[in-house]
């Protein structure tokens, strides 16, 4: 019983000496794989492709960038990692009876992209807890958002924006239109399920909703206040 007591222990002084190094290494090294789609390839037949191309965030579409903060997290430049707004209301409305939703901003989307795996538990969110905190302390908002547009599932076997803009849409991410971009994010909370192009019902609908939230936001500017224009409308 000592020594697994021991061993246990030795493997969190272990796991909190290393994870900092993780995390702070990810702030210049493009993250190569992810824990998701190793999983995604177990669970799939062998001819299951992964369709990855990293691209810095220069070379990602601003349309795409502010679509996907529009439909994933409005206050990601605002907040330290967790949207208490967001949460609150999701408490809000489980307790007056509507189905519990996710209030997960994209740093901690991040986190569990990134470093951890997708189903849920409390252990994993625990972690996606301190990996947040830590991505919040070691990264930029600018390097959030590009491991993030680098590393999410867009599709079946299709991950980061590079890799969707070119199988949705046979184009870079650069040249993503307003439209496209929107499409992208709208399938984002099942990226297995839905269709980008062409759009089903559901995904029409989402993305006429995000377009209006990107309206109604201004421009993505990092840092800065906001103003009430966006160039392309």
């Amino acid at each position: 019983m000592q020594k697994i007591l021991r061993f246990l222990f030795k493997s969190f002084v272990a796991f909190i000496l290393l994870s900092p190094l993780w995390v702070l290494s990810y702030k210049w090294i493009d993250v190569p794989a992810t824990p998701l789609m190793g999983i995604r390839k177990l669970q799939s037949n062998p001819k299951h492709t992964i369709q990855h191309q990293w691209v810095p965030l220069s070379k990602i579409s601003k349309n795409l960038q502010l679509a996907v903060i529009c439909s994933e997290d409005q206050r990601f430049i605002e907040h330290q990692g967790f949207d208490k707004e967001a949460i609150e209301k999701a408490i809000a409305e489980h307790k007056a009876g509507k189905r519990l939703r996710g209030a997960s901003t994209i740093t901690q989307q991040t986190a569990k992209n990134v470093f951890l795996w997708p189903q849920r538990s409390w252990v994993r969110k625990g972690l996606e807890t301190y990996f947040t905190f830590l991505i919040e302390k070691m990264w930029s908002k600018e390097r959030i958002l590009e491991v993030y547009l680098n590393s999410i599932e867009m599709g079946n076997g299709i991950y980061g924006a590079e890799a969707a803009a070119k199988f949705w849409y046979n184009k870079s991410s650069d040249q993503l239109t307003v439209e496209e971009a929107a499409a992208i994010a709208a399938i984002l909370p099942n990226p297995r399920k839905y269709l980008a192009n062409p759009a089903s019902e559901y995904t029409q609908k989402r993305k006429e909703w995000i377009f209006i939230q990107m309206r109604n936001y201004g421009t993505l500017v990092f840092d800065k206040p906001q103003n009430n224009e966006y160039p392309g409308y």
